[in-house]
């Protein structure tokens, strides 16, 4: 084909351009011969086999980048079957066709480290302990590898020249790759004291991020609020700022309910004895009044006061038999925790809003919408019982009690 090219009196540059067309053309039949022949028979090896890690590799597309080498190692021994090219273009050839081979090889290894990632999730207990922020460090690694050999091999040099130089550009690259350096070191921390996993539950107010964490990578940490808005986080903000896990909580088994019920100071006082009887007639409260009857009538004879006087005397009050209710229905709930957590109901200093009696238990059902109507039914019994002790709900008066006020004193007036 070249004798009969010159015999038409081809210049020799056409000459070249028709050889490394022949080049390129067998290259790109080999391309599709690997692609079809090979990866298809790799493929069906690998539905066929018993073991699903070799799945990974083919989904990362490990194979598929891989075959882009055999045409590149094509150009580079082609064209040195073409003594009269010149030596100049047959040797720039050879070095793009060297950097195309060092690049394949960058984005090949990258494809096996994301399978390697995503072997390691098939386990359900590394799962919570992601490795893709190390993945991408390796990644960086590799590409900036890569980067300084193919810049060494289009420009024909060593590449330790360029390695040399860089001690000269170390401030610079801090500067460049800062962010980077400073998200590893705070994903080494992370995942060396297990602070965050993936399925975890974080709040970070100052960043408005209030969710399940979906995905913990090198730079950043995604939280999926209760909105289903996404907040992105830096990972070095985890470690340079405060937030709350509540994967403790889940762990534990148990929620805590802290709520009080704000009761009218006008409203507290002693019982009277048809009270003591009614309320002994109570299961909840029947081992509670024969108690206190015993307790109080052994403390009021043993300091010989006199009954004629009541306020030398201990008697039962309407609101201690309240916070004693309160109690024996958190016993009897099997929806709260007796054991191992803190089970308490305890009366709060008195203020301008009436005396508070906090409830401190802790429901067995770590379900947020469980809790919830563990919580609401709950207090929806407790407040739907206070008039029964003789209490009041203290409650700030509204536009509408203002109103009624307002309308009876000019009743009155006009009367």
């Amino acid at each position: 084909m070249e004798d009969w090219l010159k015999s038409l009196g081809t210049s020799r540059p056409v000459v070249d351009l028709f050889d490394l067309a022949i080049v390129f053309s067998v290259a790109i039949v080999v391309y599709f011969m690997v692609r079809v022949s090979l990866l298809r028979g790799l493929r069906h090896l690998v539905r066929s086999s018993v073991s699903q890690w070799d799945d990974e590799f083919v989904r990362a597309g490990v194979f598929r980048r891989l075959s882009c080498v055999a045409p590149a190692f094509v150009v580079f021994y082609g064209v040195t079957l073409f003594p009269e090219m010149p030596a100049a273009l047959t040797d720039g050839v050879r070095r793009v066709a060297v950097a195309t081979m060092v690049m394949v090889g960058a984005l090949s290894i990258s494809s096996v480290m994301s399978a390697a990632e995503a072997i390691y999730e098939r386990n359900p207990e590394y799962r919570k302990r992601p490795i893709k922020g190390y993945v991408q460090v390796v990644s960086i690694i590799v590409y900036l590898f890569a980067g300084l050999l193919i810049l060494a091999a289009l420009m024909n040099r060593s590449p330790w020249i360029f390695v040399s130089g860089i001690g000269a550009m170390t401030a610079v690259l801090l500067l460049i790759f800062q962010d980077t350096i400073l998200s590893f070191v705070a994903s080494v921390q992370i995942a060396s004291n297990d602070m965050i996993r993936v399925g975890d539950w974080i709040e970070m107010p100052e960043l408005n991020a209030d969710g399940d964490v979906v995905e913990v990578a090198l730079h950043t940490v995604k939280v999926q609020n209760w909105d289903k808005t996404i907040t992105t986080i830096p990972t070095h903000r985890l470690i340079s700022g405060s937030f709350k896990n509540w994967r403790g909580m889940s762990m534990s088994g148990g929620r805590r309910i802290k709520r009080a019920v704000y009761l009218d100071l006008q409203s507290v006082r002693f019982l009277e004895d048809e009270e003591i009887e009614r309320f002994g007639d109570w299961t909840l409260l029947s081992d509670y009044i024969a108690g206190k009857r015993g307790e109080l009538a052994e403390a009021n004879g043993s300091l010989g006061l006199d009954e004629a006087v009541p306020a030398d005397l201990r008697r039962l009050t309407n609101l201690g038999t309240f916070r004693a209710w309160i109690w024996a229905v958190l016993r009897a709930h099997p929806k709260i925790h007796q054991t191992g957590q803190t089970l308490l109901v305890r009366q709060l200093a008195a203020g301008p809003q009436g005396v508070p009696i906090e409830v401190y238990c802790f429901s067995n059902d770590t379900d947020w919408v469980a809790y919830e109507n563990i919580q609401g039914d709950l207090f929806d019994r407790i407040l739907s019982m206070v008039p029964e002790f003789g209490l009041r709900v203290f409650q700030e008066p509204a536009g509408s009690d203002l109103l009624g006020l307002s309308r009876g004193s000019e009743t009155k007036g006009g009367d």
